[in-house]
């Protein structure tokens, strides 16, 4: 009797933390927002377009990675080239592209003098591409996007004056914005940006440390960089792997959301897939990589992290389980305390469609300066509780294994992702 009783407790609290957790980050993630904003934000009142006067113009180096990208490239450099800062640079490095992206590169450095580009005979994946650039640039703030993103006018400046603001700020993370919006997934995800991914990086930034740099949009000091050895070839998302590897020498790393760059994303199903699959696995390949030396005192200010990306994946595989024991209750008659009697909404599910629903409009609050127009979106976030959380569960659960027999050292090359289905 007294097992029974002890299972039955046991298993209560495990589907309690199933329901609990993502609505203790939820709000977490609100009073974080809330915070850095009151606390940063509000007070300089300045837009996106008008930053502030620096008291120097260091040299800066944009590095624009490439691999097929002959659709977007043009683009992509016309906006790096009109950078509203005085002394900049922009090398292209085109790794072993297979379509035109490699003429389209010389042409257009022949048309612009601040473009150099750097050509690869063969794939050998962003982070040996970003490395070649930082071994080839002239400035020591370096300021990294991609092949198709779009860099706003006044990012590089936003970015510089952390730089200039603090000698121990060895990357600085931009705030990226979703072009693609033609589908319910490209909507939430435009959602997800502000409301979710926003929020969690000015949580984050207020305990201490931040998961990852946007890949799309980073500035990164050299120097730092050259201290830690540069980006790791074999992590299939160099920038969690940067993010950890410079934190952990105690780098200092901030978010600047007045550093806007506009970016496509996946609108169909399998890219969403596979794009979150990759997060979901760099994410684990860094926790193996870095988890165990960072339990060191010296190293406390990660343990936020940590301990967050630790939970989230603890509760990605309950999360399943649930799943799991609801399915086989249909099969075999299953023991009273770990029979999972239904999955569909009921008051909780309100409840965290609520919570959903606010989490959302409080990024509004906070994000509409920096985009206008962010209400229309309001309405589809209600699907991303539904959507994406079971998406962020089966990738987690997916990516576990997938980390822990990746081979060795093998080198994460470019595979060309989901663009998005842009409309005219």
């Amino acid at each position: 009797m007294s097992e029974t009783l002890e299972l039955f407790r046991f298993s209560s609290l495990l589907l309690d933390f199933v329901f609990y957790y993502p609505l203790f980050m939820a709000y977490l993630w609100m009073l974080g927002g809330i915070y850095y904003y009151f606390h940063w934000e509000r007070p300089e009142r300045r837009p996106p377009d008008d930053p502030p006067e620096l008291p120097e113009h260091p040299f800066v180096s944009i590095l624009v990675p490439c691999f097929n990208e002959a659709e977007n490239v043009r683009e992509t450099i016309a906006w790096a080239c009109a950078q509203e800062y005085p002394e900049y640079e922009v090398i292209a490095i085109n790794d072993g592209s297979t379509d035109e992206t490699g003429e389209i590169l010389d042409e257009l450095a022949g048309e612009n003098p601040r473009l150099r580009v750097i050509h690869h005979a063969r794939n050998q994946g962003k982070a040996v591409g970003l490395r070649m650039g930082a071994l080839a640039a002239r400035g020591e703030y370096l300021v990294c996007i991609d092949g198709d993103a779009l860099l706003d006018p006044h990012a590089t400046t936003w970015i510089v004056r952390h730089f200039l603001s603090g000698p121990r700020v060895g990357a600085v993370t931009g705030n990226p914005r979703i072009r693609t919006r033609s589908t319910l997934l490209g909507k939430v995800q435009v959602g997800e940006f502000s409301a979710i991914i926003g929020l969690i990086k000015r949580t984050q930034r207020i305990y201490g440390r931040v998961f990852t740099v946007s890949g799309v949009v980073t500035g990164i000091r050299r120097s730092a960089l050259h201290s830690i050895g540069y980006w790791s070839t074999n992590m299939v998302t160099e920038d969690i792997d940067i993010s950890w590897g410079l934190q952990r020498e105690h780098w200092d790393v901030r978010y600047e959301p007045n550093a806007l760059c506009w970016i496509l994303m996946p609108e169909t199903l399998r890219g969403l897939w596979k794009q979150r699959l990759r997060w979901a696995q760099g994410g684990v390949e860094v926790f193996l990589k870095y988890g165990a030396s960072l339990l060191r005192w010296r190293k406390r200010r990660m343990w936020g992290v940590l301990l967050e990306h630790s939970l989230s994946i603890v509760w990605a595989y309950l999360m399943a389980l649930t799943f799991v024991l609801w399915g086989a209750g249909f099969f075999v008659e299953l023991p009273e305390p770990i029979r999972v009697q239904s999955i569909l909404p009921e008051w909780y599910g309100v409840f965290l469609g609520f919570t959903c629903l606010l989490q959302f409009a409080v990024s509004l609050a906070i994000d509409g300066r920096y985009e206008k127009g962010l209400g229309r979106f309001y309405y589809w976030m209600i699907w991303y509780p539904i959507a994406f959380w079971m998406i962020n569960m089966l990738t987690t659960v997916t990516a576990v294994p997938k980390a822990l027999l990746k081979r060795r050292g093998q080198r994460a090359v470019w595979v060309s992702p989901d663009r998005g289905l842009r409309t005219p």
